[in-house]
């Protein structure tokens, strides 16, 4: 009798977990396949577009998933007198919590707490909360993805298949993209009634909007893309890894927004600490160098024999792409590539496996270039030497035109934040309200040195600053970096936490110059969620047995 009995609970506890999973895969489905394409208007409504659809189906899934919920507690209590809810909810007791919690979860509860405190103390309550003044980032937005993130996190089973989704619909974006690049214009968003200023056309590409965004967006795809490449060991896997690695690779120089480089810095630094501790990393590692070489060489040929009909590097990439010796060392990359397979296939399998130490030295090597890096900065600034590096001391030299004026408001968000009350230092102006801010306080000034009304800080991290205080950024930068840190520990317990992770790191790596709009932001925190899930080996079905 007790075994049917405990029978019976395990079909329940799989039941109503396949319930809740079918839920929320569904609306996955819809964020990674229709959010990325979705459009109504051309350029001109896009961010209202993808806003609207992104908060109805998170919305949705949080409705449903609790109204399911409760018909499922009413069967338990009805049908087994309450334990699986019994259990359910002593996991949330205090001396469950290092059992139930991680140091992620932990911070982002402390970090939605910040954000509420934050909106209460605005002078700004109402446009804090929608962030309608601003890029819809308000308390609304930022609980939807906190929310989401705890429900995908803690309660979903990865399914492969969505995240091969994920894929198909970068590549299509990807591929428009790049049409647009030779300004085909496939779906008619610059042109007939959807006309924009011509001066202004070239700044919009894909169904994402602009250059920045789209960048930041493909960073997630070529982050997850060249990851899963990296550790693939199926040969149609590989395959397909590599297309859509290369492919990205494309999109995002081709996308002419220098955020890119980061984002590719970010993958092409970090990647080594985990795949060079077996020589097919190593390996791998070379191969995606070698592609992203080769990539450039590609560009720049398209460059001189389409002239007159695409749009054109500059940013960046162009310095790269007039390198003399791009094409040599592309060669010399694809034959250290051919030289390594060839050694490998005639050296003994044992003699082919690796410690710690190509980890250590790259580690070391990192270490000596920011130095390097470091010394070249001070000296371009405060030397007045950024003449002596040629054509990159524009990228080194930080002064108010650094960045497309990015420079001149990072230095007003500081001087800004510095006369800030002791509260709003501690908990920031308001979420998304930074708009409001430096109209009142520096709009003619910011008007007359830039010709611009900056509504948006351009770089994530100091928009949270002012915004949300110093409490609240370092809640999101210990969130991001424990979630980061434990998808590293965890990367065997699932094959596409890699990826998952790559895609964040390349994301908050480029946020640096980006800013924060509810179109790359809730794909990266959509596939930070679903790394995590698959981190998460307790589910709810072990504590009802």
């Amino acid at each position: 009798m007790k075994l049917k009995r405990k029978r019976n609970r395990d079909i329940f506890t799989s039941t109503c977990s396949s319930i809740i999973n079918g839920v929320i895969s569904f609306i996955i489905f819809l964020l990674v396949l229709v959010f990325p394409l979705i459009y109504n208007n051309a350029y001109f409504d896009i961010l209202v577009t993808k806003y609207r659809f992104y908060w109805v189906c998170v919305v949705a899934m949080l409705v449903l998933c609790f109204i399911l919920s409760l018909i499922m507690m009413v069967i338990d209590i009805m049908e087994y007198n309450g334990r699986h809810a019994k259990a359910l909810f002593s996991r949330l007791l205090p001396q469950k919590w290092k059992e139930t919690f991680c140091i992620s979860d932990i911070s982002a509860l402390v970090f939605w707490g910040i954000l509420v405190i934050s909106t209460i103390q605005s002078d700004y309550v109402y446009e804090a909360f929608w962030g309608n003044e601003g890029r819809f980032s308000g308390l609304f937005l930022m609980s939807l993805y906190i929310s989401s993130y705890f429900l995908i996190s803690q309660f979903w089973h990865v399914k492969s298949w969505l995240l091969g989704l994920f894929l198909f619909s970068g590549m299509v974006m990807c591929f428009i993209g790049i049409t647009d690049y030779f300004q085909l214009d496939v779906l008619l968003l610059r042109s007939g009634k959807n006309m924009i200023d011509p001066s202004e056309s070239t700044i919009f590409t894909s169904t994402v909007g602009n250059i920045n965004t789209y960048t930041a967006y493909v960073a997630l795809i070529m982050g997850f893309s060249g990851a899963m490449f990296s550790t693939a060991k199926k040969s149609c896997h590989l395959i397909l890894y590599y297309i859509c690695m290369v492919i990205s690779f494309m999109a995002i120089i081709l996308g002419c927004s220098d955020n890119a480089y980061l984002s590719l810095a970010a993958l092409f630094v970090f990647a080594p600490v985990f795949l060079f501790k077996c020589r097919l990393g190593i390996k791998r590692y070379l191969i995606m160098i070698a592609s992203f070489f080769s990539v450039v060489q590609l560009v720049d040929w398209i460059n001189q024999k389409f002239v007159d009909t695409v749009i054109g590097l500059d940013s960046l990439f162009q310095v790269i792409v007039n390198f003399r010796l791009l094409l040599p060392i592309t060669v010399i990359m694809w034959m250290l590539v051919a030289g390594i397979y060839y050694y490998d296939k005639k050296t003994d399998k044992d003699a082919l496996k690796l410690d710690k130490k190509p980890v250590k030295i790259w580690l070391l090597f990192m270490a000596a270039a920011m130095l390097v890096i470091g010394f070249i900065f001070c000296d371009a600034n405060f030397g007045g030497h950024a003449e002596r590096y040629g054509s990159i001391g524009y990228y080194l030299e930080f002064k108010d035109s650094w960045g497309t004026n990015r420079g001149y408001i990072w230095r007003k968000t500081v001087e800004l934040y510095m006369d800030f009350k002791p509260m709003h230092k501690l908990f920031g102006y308001g979420l998304d309200t930074f708009g409001i801010l430096a109209k009142y306080e520096i709009g003619l000034e910011m008007k007359e040195a830039t010709t611009q009304s900056f509504e948006n800080v351009h770089n994530e991290y100091l928009q949270y600053l002012i915004t949300i205080g110093a409490t609240g950024l370092i809640a999101y930068i210990v969130f991001i970096g424990s979630a980061i840190i434990r998808m590293y520990k965890n990367l065997e317990s699932n094959p596409y936490i890699i990826g998952c992770c790559f895609a964040v790191i390349c994301y908050v790596t480029q946020a640096v110059v980006n800013i924060n709009l509810p179109i790359a932001t809730p794909m990266m925190w959509l596939l930070l969620s679903i790394g995590m899930a698959g981190c998460n080996k307790k589910v709810i079905a072990n504590d009802t047995k």
